[in-house]
């Protein structure tokens, strides 16, 4: 027996497919179990382009210090008032999933409020559609969208290749994974 379970049902992420729908954003207040700070010179600007571009919305704010943002359950970060940011975006990087049919929306957003902003999107080895983009305080925010599984495709015969294959596929229920 395994300590794995699947648990799909504590997350806001809807299944991956052409036609999921993304949850409404979540207003609700809870203990959040992670976050990012970001520090930010315009708290202003930032808020705008995370809002106008990224999709999320302001929870709450204290006037000059903080904003609050979130989008879905669980993808929250704080904004906060900094004296300097740095001059480029570092190599790390904070991910928010997306659904399929908002990322090209998130695109035209994005650059609407910043043109440069955007690099993508790219499919990845491991069956995601990914958008990196800049704000304006040079974080790099990556909005991640999982991909139908075609149990035919590159990106499967990918995963199988490290183990990792779907129920009912296979090798079984990947606990070597778990």
């Amino acid at each position: 027996m395994s300590d794995y379970y699947n648990a799909f049902e504590v997350s806001p992420v809807p299944a991956p497919g052409p036609d999921a729908v993304p949850p409404e954003p979540f207003r609700g207040i809870y203990g959040m179990p992670a976050f990012a700070t970001i520090p930010t010179s315009d708290l202003a600007a930032s808020t705008d382009f995370w809002v106008r571009g990224l999709g999320f919305f302001e929870l709450f704010g204290i006037p000059g210090t903080l904003v609050h943002l979130r989008r879905w359950a669980f993808q929250d970060v704080l904004l906060v008032s900094a004296e300097s940011v740095p001059e480029q975006a570092p190599a790390m990087s904070v991910s928010f999933a997306c659904v399929l049919g908002q990322v090209d929306a998130i695109v035209e957003a994005c650059r609407a409020v910043r043109p440069d902003s955007v690099d993508g999107p790219r499919d990845t080895p491991w069956n995601t559609r990914d958008v990196e983009v800049i704000t304006p305080e040079n974080a790099r925010i990556v909005l991640t969208a999982a991909k139908p599984f075609d149990p035919a495709s590159q990106e499967a015969r990918n995963l199988e290749a490290i183990g990792i294959t779907p129920p009912g596929f296979g090798r079984g229920d990947n606990g070597e994974h778990a």
